[in-house]
This record gives C-alpha cells, structure tokens and sequence, in this order.
C-alpha cells in the first residue's frame, strides 16, 4: 500500500541551527499517526513542513511525497481543502476576525463545495450545532472563549471534506467531553484517508491509537504502535512524560493560614453584552492563596478574570480590591492564547527591554526566570510567530512574574505545554506565588491538576450557581 505521507531524512534547520533532526515516517489509510512530545521538539515545525507553509526564513532537507507525489507546493495548494488540510495550533491565526462563526463555515461550503448559500448556512448551522456552538453562529472570533474557537477552527477546517487530516494540537483548552468529541469527529472526517495529529495530551495520543512518535529536542526518542508506547514505554523520557499526568502528582503543601484579604467578591454576575453566564458569584481571596476555576467551556471562566480585572463591567454585585501601595500593572492577567496579548511586530527581547526600562525591573531577574521556565536565551532574537505555543506561553509567564504581581488571573497557563514542563511550570507558578504572597485565580479544564494545586475551587456551570469548596 502507497503511503499517504512518506518522509524521508526531513530535517529543518534555521542556518547553521538544527531545529529538527532527520526524520522518516509513513502514514497509511485508516492507521492514525500521532507525534508526541515537549513543546518546541519541532513537532508543529514538521506538519507545517508536509502541508508546505514552512516558514521562508527556514531551510528544509531530505524528501517528502504527499498522495504518492514529491513535494510541490503549487500542486499540493490545489489539494488544500478539499483532499487534505492542517488545523493549526493557534485558531486566533486561522479564523477570520471579522466573520461571524457561522460565515466562517459557510464559507467552506460555499467556496469548496459550490453550493448555494442557502444549502451553506444550513450545512454551517449543523456543524456548529454538533460541537456545541449553535448559540454563538452569530458571534465573531473575539467574542468566543479560546475553548470555543478551537472548535470552531475544527468545524471549519474539515467542512471541506478533506480525509487526510494534520492536525496540531487540536485538543488543547478543551474539557474532556468536548475533547472527546473533538476526536470523535477528527477520526470519523479522516475514515478512508489519514490522521496525524501532533499533540502532548497522553490522553488524547491513547484514544486515538494507531502508531505513536516521540519526540524531544527535535529527535524521535521512541516509536512504536500507542499500546506498545504508552503502556510499556522504553525511553526514559517517555515514561517521564507519562509520569508527569496530573493524575499522579502530589498535592501540594504549603501553609493554609491566609490572612491578608486582596479581593473580596459579593453577589457577583457575570456576562458579556449584558448576557449573563454565571450569578451570585461571592468569595474572599488571600495573599498567597490559589483558588481553582473550572468549568465547561464557554461557562464564563475567562468572562469572570476579565471582570475581575476591569476589563468588562460587573452586571450586578461588588468586587473589592484590597491592599495598599498597588500599582494597576500588578493586577495581571495570563492569557490562555498568548497570541493575542503578545505582538509579533518586534522580538521577544524587544518586548523584555521596553518592560523592564518602563519599570526599572532589574535584568537579571530575567535570566534568573528565563533559567526556571526552560526558555532558551536565543529564543528572545525571534519574534511571537517564530516560536512554538508552549514556548510563547512560557514568555507570557516571565513577563508576568517580573512585575510582582499582587494578583495573577491564570487562564489555561499550561495548556500549550506538554506535561513534564507543565508540572515544571506550575510547581514554580505556585511557588513563586506564595513567596511573593501573590493571588492566584488558576483556570484549568483538567480537575486533577486543580485538585492536586489549589487551596479553594470555584465550580462555574452555564446554567447553575458558582460553588465554591476547598
């Protein structure tokens, strides 16, 4: 049997530095493929490579056939769409900004498939409808939590068609049933064609099965089929990746004796152009101390830090900042897309410099950080579209930390990064957290990681009350 994709010795370099070393793979009919590993391994840097959207600063080597051709990247452009497509990591960078969700479906159907736009916007409607999104067809990208754009990226990337599916991190800010469902409908767009999915969710590397690739530092460590890999894994760092499952962390120990109030919430309803998602929202959060939400996506997790923050209006109740001598820069939030709070018209050192002589921060608080959350030097020399998502959001974390935060609404902050360094990252978050007796509202959708981490949760449910328990 022809091999859908064929790689052969594919290596890519930026000059003289090796961003992913040699590589050969096959991807065959109805066998998924699934690259697992950290974050920055050059996982996304390879999809990009078969799909042809490598970027021109980089160099690519070695062979690569797509539906049994040589590369050509003119021909493969005529395949995109309609025989194969990539869901890239980002949904920000793929969806229109100014499209409503339904249009940027219909779309699809309208252009790939010819069909009238009536026939479209139904067609859209339906697929909006099976991931949950019907009641936002009407609301553009930056009106959807990044759960939900996710998903909305995914309906309008294989409304096509398509049944040879690269698909990049499709997983990530999502709870587990919408998760699921997102699998469910990759594997079931990819029957008589192939799935490559490039992700470092052991879960969703399990339920898709076929054969697995592990990846670290741009060299594959281990392959094999998913239950060779995953239920008797050989590479050491394989099993540390395993390991590293929020199911099998310790919870953590730290003092519980809060005293010094920071925020105090009474009756608070929240919502986004006067809709309400969630009501009677009442808490008192401390110096120090790190409170969970969690919630289905599009609950109003991301609503409640923004309100919180001041950036949208409370629609009723009280919120009370507490604390003396606090500065509006240190009531920070960290995005759960970093895309959208990090710009890519100037390096990431650039962003540093201005940060750091706006506010007198010594620089070697930089290196020192920079060492914690295994950002490399170089990495400051590209700029936001030239590094991997794990790694933008590993920034975003610095840049937060380096302004003593007294508050830090922490949405998904270690989504984007495989789970040895997420442990690595959230350990430190915490950590430096209660040193520096600074507030933690932490988002996550994995409850393990919230139960293992936190000292209070916040349960946020679209149609019931907040509960709050620790």
């Amino acid at each position: 049997m022809t091999p859908l994709i064929q790689l052969t010795d594919l290596s890519i370099t930026a000059g003289d530095v090796s961003l992913l070393e040699p590589l050969s793979l096959s991807l065959f009919q109805d066998k998924p493929l699934t690259i697992l590993g950290q974050t920055g391994s050059g996982k996304s840097l390879l999809a990009q490579a078969i799909i042809g959207l490598l970027p021109v600063t980089l160099q690519q080597h070695g062979r690569v056939e797509v539906l049994g051709k040589a590369h050509d990247i003119p021909a493969l452009k005529t395949r995109w769409g309609k025989q194969m497509i990539m869901l890239p990591q980002e949904p920000w960078r793929a969806l229109d900004p100014l499209m409503q969700s339904y249009q940027q479906v219909a779309e699809v159907y309208e252009c790939v498939h010819e069909q009238t736009p009536e026939s479209a916007f139904d067609n859209a409607i339906y697929d909006l409808d099976e991931l949950g999104l019907k009641s936002s067809a009407l609301k553009r990208p930056g009106e959807l939590s990044g759960g939900m754009a996710q998903r909305l990226a995914v309906a309008a990337a294989t409304a096509g068609g398509a049944t040879l599916i690269l698909a990049d991190e499709p997983t990530k800010g999502l709870d587990v049933s919408r998760r699921d469902d997102i699998i469910n409908l990759l594997r079931k767009s990819a029957q008589g064609g192939g799935l490559l999915t490039i992700t470092h969710d052991i879960d969703v590397a399990r339920q898709i099965g076929g054969d697995i690739i592990v990846m670290k530092e741009g060299t594959v460590v281990e392959q094999g089929t998913a239950s060779q890999v995953l239920e008797t894994p050989q590479h050491a760092y394989t099993q540390a990746l395993i390991a590293a499952d929020p199911r099998h962390w310790q919870k953590s120990a730290y003092p519980q004796a809060f005293t010094k109030p920071v925020l105090t919430v009474s009756d608070l309803s929240i919502g986004r152009q006067h809709k309400s998602l969630a009501k009677d929202i009442s808490f008192t959060l401390h110096a120090g101390e790190v409170m969970g939400v969690v919630g289905d996506s599009g609950c109003g997790k991301s609503t409640l830090g923004d309100t919180l923050l001041g950036l949208l209006p409370p629609l009723e109740g009280k919120i009370e900042k507490l604390g003396e001598n606090v500065t509006p820069y240190q009531w920070l939030k960290l995005f759960q897309d970093p895309p959208s709070a990090v710009t890519s018209s100037v390096t990431l050192g650039t962003l540093l410099d201005d940060l750091t002589t706006l506010h007198s921060i010594d620089r070697q608080k930089v290196a020192h950080l920079m060492e914690k959350l295994k950002l490399a030097p170089e990495l400051l020399e590209r700029r936001s579209t030239s590094v991997s998502g794990g790694e933008l959001q590993r920034f975003s974390i610095l840049r937060a930390l380096l302004l003593d935060p007294v508050f830090l609404f922490a949405d998904e902050p270690t989504s984007r990064l495989d789970p040895i360094i997420a442990k690595e990252v959230t350990e430190l978050l915490i950590m430096l957290a209660k040193e520096q007796h600074c507030a933690v509202l932490l988002v996550s959708h994995d409850k393990n990681l919230i139960e293992k981490c936190c000292d209070s949760v916040l349960s946020i449910s679209v149609t019931r009350f907040p509960l709050r328990y620790r």
